[in-house]
């Protein structure tokens, strides 16, 4: 999680540390007349900055407008705790038409200079002439620029395992209860299983299958259960969303510390549903017990059965899967609870919410990263291909695209402040480009053609009049033509 948070934007992890304070409201709401205890609470503990890290407390009637501002919105609560994006975003106060003139001018002379040395002969030059109004900041100078596509142009020039033990040291000092949540959806477990038995793939490889289970905690219901032959993300996001259509979206979600249930593309989807994501310590299957039991479940009754038949592939054993679970193990009471599952489900106090259109689910389970724009033909890397940037966006210099590493199909740019997808991205195509047709582009401020002047640049100019007002003399001592020459 912690390299998935390095590429959200500092406004989105706000949204999730409120998410984090009100969660538990709606995780488990307060009986009528103790939510605003509940409140009074929170309002009482320290929060960590999701910026600064220095510890803070919020208002009791802060916290009370983010718990209904998050239970409003069904989807994404998170998005809905996010700060609006300023209707001035992006636009400079601090530039007149002079500056930009000048800014403009001078880059067209220097294309080669750094921001920061074109600020400070910009200064050098408001300072000359202060009637063209106020310096602006560097970040200013730097983010108009930047907006323009000027960028600075090379110069012409030659050129034993920790984690184990981390577990032993927590099951020595810490003690293990059970657990139960209180509302259906409330938490969901998951988790792979490798089969006892192999299967025969088309291919006539003999394989061990891998069962993805998803499991409510209150009512021990199967949201969803599958069985793959690979234990990869991608089968991860297909049994999830499949859960989620059947049953609705959880609230919070429990899993091990899996490479597929920590890939960015799985966590970065949970946080646009806003389904919070508990993962259990390495070594501790027991933190994940309910869906650790179930397993002996199936391979105690359904798996048994099974031994014996010669017919099975993966597509058999998923359908007589369903087919188990269907007609027996939600239809059987389950020893702890007393209830079967099915009617746990349907009678329980639940906090589930609406289960959003398919097309939605497969695009929030996609990563977010950061990818630098070449300027030469406006592309950028992608898993060993490139991807070309549209026209209209080809003077940001660094860009956000949202995609899944096993469907590069769909990949997307987007605006990283509001997490809105503005373009679809599509591969190079090298052959058709190289017809030779190109677009003309439109320039919205383009450089004036003016006659060069030979002066100093300002800054230059302004450190000879200040050592020319010292009275001194150059401190070196020339050679005549004659001995330069011999």
């Amino acid at each position: 999680m912690a390299s998935s948070d390095d590429e959200r934007s500092s406004h989105m992890r706000w949204a999730q540390l409120r998410f984090a304070v009100v969660g538990p409201l709606l995780v488990a709401p307060p009986e009528k007349g103790d939510l605003q205890k509940a409140l009074e609470e929170l309002a009482a503990k320290r929060w960590a900055s999701p910026v600064t890290g220095k510890l803070k407390v919020f208002g009791f009637s802060t916290i009370e407008r983010w718990y209904y501002q998050a239970k409003k919105e069904q989807v994404d609560p998170v998005k809905a705790l996010a700060r609006s994006v300023r209707r001035d975003a992006g636009q400079s106060r601090a530039l007149n038409d002079a500056i930009i003139a000048w800014l403009l001018n001078n880059y067209q002379q220097h294309p080669s200079w750094s921001y920061r040395l074109h600020a400070d002969n910009l200064h050098a030059w408001i300072g000359q002439n202060p009637e063209r109004g106020l310096k602006p900041s560097y970040s200013a100078v730097v983010r108009f620029m930047g907006r323009k596509g000027y960028y600075k142009k090379p110069r012409a020039r030659s050129p034993r395992s920790p984690a184990y033990k981390r577990a032993q040291e927590h099951r020595e000092v810490t003690e293990v209860r059970s657990f139960e949540s209180e509302y259906v959806g409330a938490v969901w477990h998951l988790d792979f299983h490798h089969g006892s038995r192999q299967v025969l793939t088309s291919a006539g490889k003999l394989v061990t299958p891998l069962c993805l289970c998803v499991i409510d905690d209150y009512s021990r219901l199967i949201c969803h259960a599958q069985w793959f032959v690979h234990e990869n993300t991608k089968c991860l996001v297909h049994a999830f969303i499949q859960a989620i259509q059947k049953i609705g979206l959880p609230r919070a979600l429990a899993s091990d510390n899996g490479s597929a249930m920590i890939a960015e593309e799985f966590t970065q989807g949970l946080d646009r549903l806003g389904i919070s994501h508990n993962l259990s310590q390495p070594h501790c299957p027991y933190q994940n017990g309910k869906i650790e039991s179930f397993w002996g479940n199936l391979e105690g009754r359904l798996m048994a059965m099974l031994e014996d038949d010669e017919r099975l592939n993966l597509q058999r054993l998923n359908q007589l899967t369903q087919i188990w679970l269907a007609r027996e193990y939600h239809m059987v009471e389950h020893s702890e609870t007393g209830q079967t599952p099915m009617s746990r489900h349907a009678h329980g106090k639940s906090v589930l919410r609406a289960a959003p259109d398919l097309e939605l689910l497969q695009s929030v389970f996609r990563r977010d990263q950061k990818r630098t724009v070449r300027q030469s033909d406006g592309t950028f890397s992608l898993q060993g291909g490139r991807f070309e940037v549209p026209q209209a966006y080809r003077t940001l210099k660094k860009i956000t695209i949202r995609y899944a590493k096993w469907d590069l199909s769909q990949v997307h740019l987007v605006d990283p402040r509001t997490e809105k997808c503005l373009s679809r991205l599509y591969p190079i195509d090298l052959v058709k480009n190289a017809d030779g047709r190109r677009r003309a582009i439109d320039r919205q401020l383009p450089l004036p053609l003016l006659e060069r002047e030979l002066t100093e640049p300002p800054l230059l100019s302004k450190m000879i009049e200040e050592f020319a007002a010292t009275g001194l003399p150059t401190p070196y001592i020339p050679l005549t033509e004659d001995e330069e020459l011999s």
